[in-house]
């Protein structure tokens, strides 16, 4: 004969799949290319930081073949041979980034109150540099668009 068995227990209120409590999470993965080289800037309190834009296409083509282009702005505060990886990699580059993603609200020039999606990496992966280009022209159109196989193929 077999033994009934019994369902897991919820202790304490905790989720059934972990015995710790839930905590709030707002992260990001991305796989997008460098808008350009990234930038080594020092902060208000004089820490330094990594500071670049990366571009995501996404969604169904339009009638040209084209993707629409989500920018997204990284911080990075690592150091160390990662800051100086970053540091070395060219416009165009294609990266996996993974980031804590913050909503921060701030007074503009203008007075009014602007909110901005802020994302501080965590980790980053180089997948691929561009390749030589003929002219800055055909670089700039190819700074976000991603391979035509492999990771982030459409």
């Amino acid at each position: 004969m077999f033994a009934a068995r019994s369902a897991p227990r919820i202790l304490n209120g905790a989720r059934a799949f972990s015995t710790s409590p839930a905590h709030s999470l707002a992260k990001m993965q991305l796989i997008g290319r460098l808008a350009d080289q990234p930038e080594l800037t020092p902060t208000s309190t004089g820490r330094e930081m990594v500071r670049y834009a990366l571009g995501v296409k996404a969604g169904p083509k339009n009638e040209n073949g084209e993707r629409q282009t989500s920018w997204f702005r990284v911080a990075s505060f690592s150091d160390g041979p990662g800051r100086d990886l970053l540091l070395s990699l060219p416009k165009g580059t294609l990266m996996y980034l993974e980031a804590d993603a913050r909503m921060d609200t701030f007074q503009g020039q203008d007075g009014n109150n602007q909110t901005r999606l802020n994302l501080i990496q965590r980790n980053f992966e180089t997948l691929s540099r561009p390749q030589n280009r003929q002219n800055d022209a055909e670089s700039d159109r190819s700074a976000a668009e991603e391979p035509s196989s492999g990771i982030g193929a459409s």
